[in-house]
């Protein structure tokens, strides 16, 4: 299966805004949700005329009006209706933070969204370049993506070459390395391009921090702890986006499949230099019922075909499913 940890396979402004609104009780989701508009695992959404309505409340985090955005299936889309929200472009939006306007990487928007959450917008900054000198193989970055082009720096380990580098920050996203212009390419590629560049010898990047209010001038934060208890969502259900198909209504995830992804996001970290919750929990749906690694390498090769993981990861993943399954932490 696995060729390799890295290669991979072939309506007006006035009408979106709330001047008034405040933003304390971050209460996003309108309407009630019964049961029964809850898809059960393996079943196709309804028509789209049979969706429930979805009205999000948004903000972009260095302050703004109140936003109300629907009718999007996947990040892209989401962009796009922030975007249309407050006149701007969705390619000026980093990111989005869950029911906080700081640079909280345990509050990132993956692939679920609380039906109550608050949605923030990140939007381009300060434009910076850095020259930093390799002294160490690892760099001390663990790199993640928004899903629509851009990756950007989800934690700085403590200690690292990176660390020392004092204006390279969480939440930066990394433009250029050396020059080259990397914007779309995926988190797990960036990861590898920083990881080869050579030890000893010296490297440029072009990096874009969010921009910021004055409240949120404070010192930098070394980014999302790997054992966050934090938990994204007060609504009874979320929004799962998927980056092909429609968005759907589902239940919380339950215990099993918090631990299980958030196990499968650590491997990620430790073995491609990435995290993303929304590839780690396709991957928790993905092993649920496979009675063995074998078929679950099968069935993650016709899943996520972009991505070409090492034997020794398909195995721990299935492991950490398993574990997850039988109750061992």
């Amino acid at each position: 299966m696995p060729l390799g940890p890295w290669r991979k396979k072939n309506k007006s402004t006035k009408e979106h805004l709330v001047e008034n609104e405040e933003v304390s009780g971050g209460h996003a989701g309108v309407g009630s949700l019964s049961k029964s508009t809850v898809n059960g695992a393996g079943l196709p959404p309804p028509p789209a005329n049979q969706r429930p309505k979805l009205v999000f409340h948004t903000q972009l985090a260095h302050g703004s009006p109140t936003g109300r955005i629907e009718g999007f299936s996947n990040v892209k889309e989401l962009y796009a209706k922030i975007a249309e929200a407050f006149n701007i472009t969705p390619p000026e939006i980093l990111f989005c933070t869950l029911n906080t306007h700081k640079i909280d990487m345990d509050k990132l928007l993956g692939g679920q969204i609380g039906l109550e959450d608050f949605i923030f917008a990140h939007i381009k900054g300060i434009r910076k370049e850095v020259e930093v000198y390799k002294s160490e193989e690892a760099l001390g970055l663990t790199i993640t993506d928004n899903g629509a082009g851009y990756a950007f720096i989800k934690r700085i380990k403590e200690g690292s070459v990176v660390d020392g580098v004092k204006v390279i920050n969480v939440g930066d996203h990394v433009e250029c390395i050396n020059g080259r212009n990397i914007v779309g390419t995926r988190h797990y590629e960036v990861a590898c391009m920083l990881k080869e560049l050579p030890k000893d010898k010296s490297f440029t990047l072009k990096l874009v921090e969010p921009m910021k209010s004055f409240e949120m001038l404070e010192p930098r934060s070394k980014g999302a702890k790997p054992a966050s208890e934090n938990k994204i969502g007060t609504g009874r259900g979320t929004l799962r986006l998927r980056s092909k198909g429609p968005a759907t209504v589902e239940e919380e995830p339950t215990e099993f499949e918090e631990k299980a992804i958030k196990k499968v996001d650590d491997l990620l970290e430790s073995y491609m230099g990435i995290r993303d919750t929304e590839l780690a929990a396709t991957m928790v749906e993905v092993g649920r019922d496979k009675k063995n690694p074998d078929e679950f390498a099968m069935a993650l090769d016709e899943t996520l075909g972009d991505f070409a993981f090492p034997d020794e990861f398909v195995f721990d993943v299935w492991g950490a499913i398993g574990d997850a399954k039988q109750g061992r932490f």
